[in-house]
């Protein structure tokens, strides 16, 4: 196949997010001011090549504060986390980084926001996922009622239809949540939609990136690991799209072959929690085994940065 020509449409924006970029370099910091070991509760972002480096420069990884010793500092993965978790970190005087993504702290100010006044939350998410966890947790049991899909939204049943407010997950799809957001609008007129798109602006930019490039393509490969929500989403944009083939892959070694072996034009992104080393793997064996050229295919140019937590600065 060394001969036979392909295009490589690679799609920007694309990996890395602020705020996957500020939650490594808080682990980072965490681990050059404290010292190894650093506890993170929670995969710091959904990539295993990143959480593999993390554990390899001196983080360990645990699912619950309970496995945390007490003498060692923990952070709070980039999915934010409940209410409760801070109160028994504060309970066992354990020292805690907080490296929830500030977008997703947006939300749980929000929802906090409209509790006060009086309204009771739906949240549109993914059941079980972190983030959704992490902001049903910032109020009351009751207080937040878990919408997934326009089914959810027929039978669910709140207590006053006429005092609601909605936030949504950060990563989304975007179409999916309009739909769902017009469900609840057409069900509960009164509803309070978000002040601004919960849906951050990586996730959006990623999707529309993938819209542009898939009438162009015969196939997309998105990188990302199995358990990160938007990389998901990007593999399902680019179906919705047209693409004749859309497959998910941690990294080069998952690349399915001959589902693209009779392909002249390959799309290529990654979630924002891939690196682009994954990228570049990709790009490297595409050119063994084919003439493959490159393509960039850049929607809008990303320079958002968030600053990490002042006790950790240098």
């Amino acid at each position: 196949m060394k001969n036979k020509e392909l295009k490589i449409l690679l799609s920007a924006p694309r990996g890395f997010c602020a705020g996957v970029e500020r939650a490594i370099e808080i682990v980072e910091k965490s681990i050059q001011k404290f010292g190894a070991p650093v506890y993170v509760r929670h995969e710091i972002v959904h990539n295993k090549h990143v959480v593999d480096d993390l554990k390899n420069k001196g983080a360990i990884f645990v699912e619950e504060l309970s496995e945390c010793p007490k003498n060692r500092p923990v952070v709070f993965s980039a999915h934010g986390v409940a209410k409760s978790v801070f109160s028994e970190a504060e309970e066992r005087n354990l020292q805690y980084v907080d490296a929830t993504c500030p977008l997703v702290t947006k939300v749980h100010i929000e929802a906090k926001r409209y509790h006060k006044l009086g309204y009771q939350i739906i949240m549109i998410g993914h059941k079980n996922h972190p983030e959704t966890i992490g902001t049903m947790g910032q109020l009351p049991n009751g207080e937040v009622l878990l919408v997934e899909n326009c089914e959810d939204v027929n039978i669910i049943n709140p207590r006053d239809g006429k005092k609601l407010a909605y936030v949504t997950q950060t990563t989304l799809s975007i179409d999916d949540t309009l739909e769902i957001g017009n469900a609840l609008r057409n069900k509960f007129p009164s509803i309070v939609a978000p002040h601004k798109e919960d849906i951050c602006y990586a996730t959006t930019n990623r999707q529309n990136a993938v819209k542009k490039i898939s009438p162009l393509i015969d196939g997309l490969l998105v990188v990302g690991s199995i358990n990160s929500s938007n990389s998901k989403r990007l593999v399902e944009v680019g179906k919705n799209a047209g693409c004749r083939y859309s497959q998910l892959i941690d990294n080069v070694y998952d690349i399915d072959w001959r589902s693209i072996s009779g392909s002249e034009t390959i799309g290529l992104t990654a979630g924002a929690s891939a690196p682009e080393i994954l990228i570049n793997q990709v790009i490297d064996e595409f050119k063994k085994r084919y003439k493959a050229t490159i393509e960039f295919i850049e929607i809008t140019k990303e320079d958002i940065q968030f600053k990490i937590p002042s006790s950790i600065r240098n």
